[in-house]
Formats: C-alpha cells, sequence, structure tokens
C-alpha cells in the first residue's frame, strides 16, 4: 500500500514538473518572440523617408533614390472596386479571420515542407501589414511567427476598416509608389478616386510582386496580372460577366513620366530593381542608404555619345531609303573582363521618352553572333580549328516543323571546303549549321546555358543561326568567358550598400565558374580575333590593338549586333526597331553596330595599356592556310596565325586539314 501511494505521489510530481517545464519553455518562447516587439501604436506616425544616394565607381553621384510625398486618403473615398479586388486577390477571408488564417498557413506550410523552401505565402492583409511597416522581407520560422503576433495585436487594437485603410496607405506598389493614392498618380495621373474598374484591378494586384508588376517595368506582365484580378472578382461575384468583359478590353493608358535622372538612367533603374529584389524596396526609399557601384561615368557617357551618334546615321540612311516612321533603338553593355562588373550600360537612345531597357530585358535574336557558343563547343569537344568543313547545297529532311529545310548563306553563293576558322571568320550559314548537327543541338544549347544564357534556347539545327532570342547583357557575358581563360562571372552592377551610420547592409558576392579550358578560350580568342583581321570585322583594325568579336545579323536585316573584347573589357552592341520592322537593305551588324563598338572601344581602350591576349602553355602557334587548314609560311599572304593544344598542331604531312569531315 505504500509503495502505491509514494508511486502516485512520484507520478504526481512528475507530472507537475513535465508541465512546469513545458510551460516554461513555451512561455520563454512567447517572450522570445515578443520582448522586442514594435509598439502597434507607432503605426500611426510616419517619420519621412531619408534619401538613398547611387554613385558611380568614383564616387560621383549617379540619383538620389526617394519618396517625394506620400498621400494618406480616408478609406472612403478609395473605390470599392479597388478595396474589393485587393481583398479577393490577397485575402478573401478577411473580414472572418483575427488576423491569422490558420488553414491558410498549414497549407502553406505542407508545401514549403515538400518543395524543401518557402515557396508558398499565407500572409492575411493583416500580416504584410505588419511585415512592411516592422519586419525584415527575409522568409524565415521567427519572422513569420513574429507577423502572427503582430497581427493578432492588430487585430485587437483596429477595426477592419482601420486595418484596411492603413495597408492602402503605407503597402509598396512597385517604381516608387507608396499607398494607392500615390500609385494612381503615378502610374495614370489621376486621384485613386477616379480610378476606373481596370485600374483598380491592375493596383489591387501589384502588391503580390511589386517591383515585378509595375506597368513602368513590364506593361505586358502588369496587364496579366490585372486581367487574373478581374477573373477573381467575376469569381467571387463582385463584378458581372458584362463587366469583366468590359474592363479586360481595356489598354493600358499610363500617365506621361517626368523622371529626374541626369547620369545613367537605365544602368540607375537596374540597380533600383536589383536593390529591390535584394534589401527590398523599403530599404531602398526608405532607409537613407549609400549604394556603391560598378560604374564608369566616363565609358558611360562615350556610350550615351556612340549610340546617338550610331543610331542618327543609321536613321539617315533609312530616311534616304525612304523606309516609313523609322525609329531605331540601340543598346550597349560594356563588361570587365576580369571581375564581370558593368562599366557602361545603354537600353535606349532616350530613356524619358522609353524606360524599356533593351539591353538587359528586351529578347531578340542574334544572328551569327551566336555562332561563337557553337565553335566554341566544337573546340572543347577537340575540334581544331584547322578541321575541314564543307560549305556547300544541303537539305535537312523535316528539320523545320516537319518540312524540309534548306539553309541559305548570306551571299547565296559556296565555297566548298574550308576550314573551322574560315567558316567562323566569314560567317558562313552551312558549315554552322553543318558543324551543330555534328555536336548535336542539344548538347550545343546545353553550352549556352552553361555560359550564363538564362533564355530559352530551342535545341534545333538553326540555333547555329542565332534563331533562340537572347538578351544583349546574356551574350555580351558569355563572350567575355573566352579573354577570360575559360572563365564565366555573373554580371554585377552594385559593389556594396552603406547605411547610415556605415555598416555595410549588403556587399557584391561575384558568382564564377569555369565553363571551358584555358587552351580552348585561347584558340577562340584566336578564332574571334581573325573575324576583325580577315572576316567581317575588318573595320576594327582601325582600334590597333589586340581585340576580337563577331558581327551578326538577322533575317531581313531586323537586328544588328557586334560582341567584341579585348583583353580587359568585353562589349556588346544590338541596334533594331522595337516593332522588329526591318532597318533596312545591308544593315548588316558590320554596317549598322560595328561602329557604335569601335567608337565605344576607341575611348574605353584609350585609358588601358597595350595588352596581348592570354596563350596558356599548352597551345602553340602555327601559321596555316585558313582555307586547306595545312601549314603555310609565315610571310605566305595567305597565311595566318592559328592556335592549337599541342599534339593536335598540323605538320607538312598532314592532310585534309586534321581528317576532313566526320
Amino acid at each position: 500500500m505504500t509503495f502505491q501511494i509514494k508511486s502516485k505521489s512520484t507520478l504526481v510530481l512528475l507530472i507537475i514538473s513535465s508541465g512546469g517545464i513545458i510551460c516554461g519553455v513555451i512561455a520563454g518562447a512567447i517572450f522570445g518572440l515578443t520582448h522586442d516587439l514594435p509598439q502597434i501604436r507607432s503605426l500611426e506616425n510616419f517619420t519621412p523617408s531619408a534619401i538613398t544616394r547611387i554613385y558611380s565607381s568614383d564616387k560621383e553621384l549617379l540619383a538620389e533614390v526617394f519618396i517625394e510625398k506620400r498621400d494618406p486618403v480616408p478609406l472612403e473615398i478609395i473605390p470599392n472596386h479597388l478595396k474589393a479586388a485587393l481583398i479577393a486577390t490577397e485575402d478573401r477571408k478577411f473580414y472572418g479571420h483575427s488576423g491569422v488564417d490558420l488553414k491558410a498557413i498549414v497549407r502553406a506550410i505542407f508545401r514549403d515542407i515538400w518543395a524543401g523552401e518557402f515557396v508558398q505565402g499565407a500572409s492575411t492583409i493583416t500580416q504584410q501589414l505588419a511585415k512592411t511597416l516592422f519586419l525584415t522581407p527575409r522568409k524565415t520560422f521567427v519572422r513569420k511567427m513574429k507577423e502572427a503576433l503582430l497581427a493578432f495585436q492588430l487585430e485587437r487594437r483596429y477595426t477592419k476598416e482601420e486595418i484596411l485603410e492603413l495597408y492602402l496607405n503605407q503597402v509598396y506598389f512597385g517604381s516608387g509608389a507608396y499607398g494607392v493614392e500615390s500609385a494612381a498618380r503615378i502610374f495614370f495621373g489621376n486621384s485613386v478616386k477616379e480610378l476606373t474598374l481596370s485600374e483598380c484591378a491592375l493596383i489591387a494586384g501589384m502588391p503580390k510582386s511589386p517591383s515585378r508588376y509595375s506597368p513602368l517595368v513590364n506593361s505586358d506582365l502588369a496587364l496579366k496580372r490585372r486581367n487574373i484580378v478581374l477573373s477573381q472578382m467575376l469569381e467571387t461575384d463582385i463584378i458581372t460577366e458584362e463587366e469583366f468583359r468590359d474592363a479586360i478590353d481595356q489598354p493600358l493608358r499610363l500617365a506621361e513620366q517626368y523622371i529626374n535622372v541626369d547620369k545613367a538612367p537605365y544602368f540607375v533603374e537596374y540597380v533600383k530593381k536589383h536593390l529591390e529584389n535584394t534589401i527590398g524596396p523599403a530599404s531602398l526609399y526608405k532607409a537613407g542608404l549609400n549604394v556603391f557601384t560598378t560604374l564608369s561615368v566616363e565609358l558611360q557617357q562615350v556610350a550615351e555619345q556612340a549610340i546617338k551618334n550610331g543610331l542618327l546615321s543609321l536613321e539617315t540612311r533609312m530616311r534616304w531609303r525612304k523606309i516609313s516612321n523609322p525609329d531605331p533603338q540601340g543598346a550597349l553593355v560594356a563588361l570587365e573582363v576580369a571581375t564581370g562588373a558593368i562599366l557602361a550600360l545603354v537600353g535606349g537612345k532616350d530613356f524619358s521618352k522609353s524606360p524599356f531597357n533593351r539591353a538587359t530585358a528586351a529578347l531578340r535574336q542574334p544572328g551569327s553572333a551566336f555562332k561563337p557558343i557553337v565553335y566554341a563547343y566544337a573546340i572543347e569537344q577537340g575540334f581544331p580549328q584547322n578541321k575541314l568543313i564543307l560549305d556547300a547545297p544541303i537539305v535537312f529532311k523535316g528539320a523545320k516543323n516537319g518540312k524540309d529545310w534548306k539553309p541559305q548563306n548570306f551571299s547565296k553563293n559556296f565555297q566548298g571546303e574550308m576550314t573551322l576558322r574560315k567558316a567562323l571568320t566569314l560567317s558562313r550559314n552551312i558549315p554552322a549549321v553543318r558543324l551543330i548537327e555534328m555536336l548535336g543541338p542539344v548538347s550545343v544549347a546545353q553550352f549556352g546555358y552553361s555560359l550564363g544564357i538564362g533564355s530559352t534556347l530551342s535545341p534545333n539545327l538553326s540555333l547555329a543561326l542565332g534563331s533562340s532570342e537572347v538578351t544583349l547583357m546574356e551574350l555580351t557575358a558569355a563572350y567575355s568567358v573566352f579573354p577570360n581563360r575559360g572563365q564565366w562571372i555573373k554580371p554585377f552592377a552594385v559593389l556594396e550598400v552603406i547605411d547610415h551610420r556605415g555598416k555595410v547592409v549588403w556587399r557584391v558576392k561575384p558568382h564564377k565558374k569555369v565553363i571551358m579550358s584555358r587552351s580552348g578560350a585561347a584558340i577562340m580568342t584566336n578564332m574571334l580575333a581573325g573575324v576583325i583581321q580577315e572576316g567581317t570585322g575588318k573595320k576594327a583594325r582601325v582600334l590597333g590593338r589586340p581585340v576580337a568579336g563577331k558581327t551578326g545579323t538577322t533575317n531581313e536585316f531586323k537586328d544588328a549586333l557586334f560582341i567584341g573584347f579585348s583583353p580587359s573589357i568585353t562589349s556588346g552592341i544590338w541596334v533594331g526597331q522595337d516593332t522588329s520592322e526591318p532597318l533596312g537593305s545591308l544593315e548588316t551588324g558590320a554596317k549598322a553596330a560595328l561602329p557604335i563598338w569601335i567608337e565605344f572601344m576607341m575611348t574605353a581602350l584609350s585609358q588601358k595599356p597595350y595588352q596581348y591576349f592570354d596563350i596558356p602553355d599548352d597551345v602553340v602557334p602555327v601559321s596555316i592556310n585558313p582555307t586547306t587548314g595545312l601549314p603555310e609560311d609565315q610571310n605566305s599572304s595567305h597565311a595566318v596565325l592559328a592556335l592549337f593544344k599541342k599534339g593536335t598542331e598540323p605538320n607538312p604531312k598532314t592532310t585534309h586539314g586534321a581528317g576532313g569531315l566526320n
């Protein structure tokens, strides 16, 4: 009997002790989460934002980023359609929960666990308000718990209408617009109370991803998002079928933008977008940061002038040919080879009229400027540059949408057998297509991705001729691999961000990877130097420096490109029309783009010491005949100096240039 009593007493003590420990742990966790939570009443007080300043690499001020004016408006003047659209899109149970939607959280947790990362959001409007005003954008479990606790406090202190009013006046809507009144004026030039149903839907859809859905950044994506919101409004019976049809047919009519950025406006916008995605828009526009970038002001000015001069000459030729409403655009990217730093960036001829960045956002066909990627993969697969390939008519059965495809050379003629070097130098189409057939389009596409091209590359034979659209930034960075000893570096614009106390908020961590062998990169550089010395880029010989590059021209002369490099700088030029209309007969990369590249590089290289391209120890130079691939006396007028990996170089007894065709 005594043993049983002691056992019961022990059991009771264990239960009490365990309960105390559990309660202590819970209390400690709650205290840990709540002891440093901000006071909710501070939401009612607005502190003017400090100015963030963006500087060039030499500490010259490029731009000041700040919120000029926040215009709080009472809930009653905000259109019902805007309020209803926001609730239907962001938080359909807004009027039914107490700050947190538990079902949505459980559903999101399971999806996050399944994905192994944060992929599903579950924040209510109240939680979003708490996060926007008090917390960081970084997704962590602790932050989500604090967000939930703050949301409960908000719901206890404020009515639903007050919370909605706070949210609509505080949340970020993209392009520097905080609050619905600011968004309405920036995007549509009207007060929020004057917004149409279509405009309400567009604004309501933006909090999900402000920098992505801003109509000033991507109008097509903004319209798609607007239409999704309208569909949700129809689904929840907020609007009728007739209202839905009328709103979805409305075109996007944006207010004229008056942007006061004097220096490198396309670059500044590129930097702002990057910072919105890294440190968050609240920090960028409120925290009074100092942003130090990679831009060279002097090279930027040269780049802008070169684009201006080149487009003026082109437009004059277009008018002389009587091409109807000509409006050529141009873009330029300049990268530091060794680091990947963006030295200059031009996204169009007039930012005030068109802020769309054609250097980083425009997807255009590169034409023959893509060919070096095909040849580089061949070199890496062991093909010597004197390998013979046939330039002759060929038909690929069912290669183009199930139909036979007969590629043509730009010149409409054929030159028979020639080396890979000569085929690239003269930009012959048929040899390039034959080469990609040998290598396999899928393998070439994968190699293109490894070079940092993020756009989709269709793995077909026409890929060799640049049929897949890419951005100028992607292509220019890919070319940098050749002078950089086979190493790809992701282009970057921001070096570091420092707060007003001098503390580093963000610092670049260069993303590097080795793509090619050092010898392969040297051989490709040598082949592309041949384009300058012997082929379509001969105009660039005026620079009198070791340079290399490739022209690019698309069908019907719609796009003209030149991507080239010295040992220290890679720069890419694109010229075309936004409408994809032709530039005019014979407006090739050599004619429309190369002069811009030469003008820019002339100044850029004048500041650099004379440098030679890298030639590693396992590579040997041999004078060859570019047509036959056989060794040639170096004093011969036909001889070119070509690089080979040791053991693959030709000798006088070699026949058919390393084995002829496969």
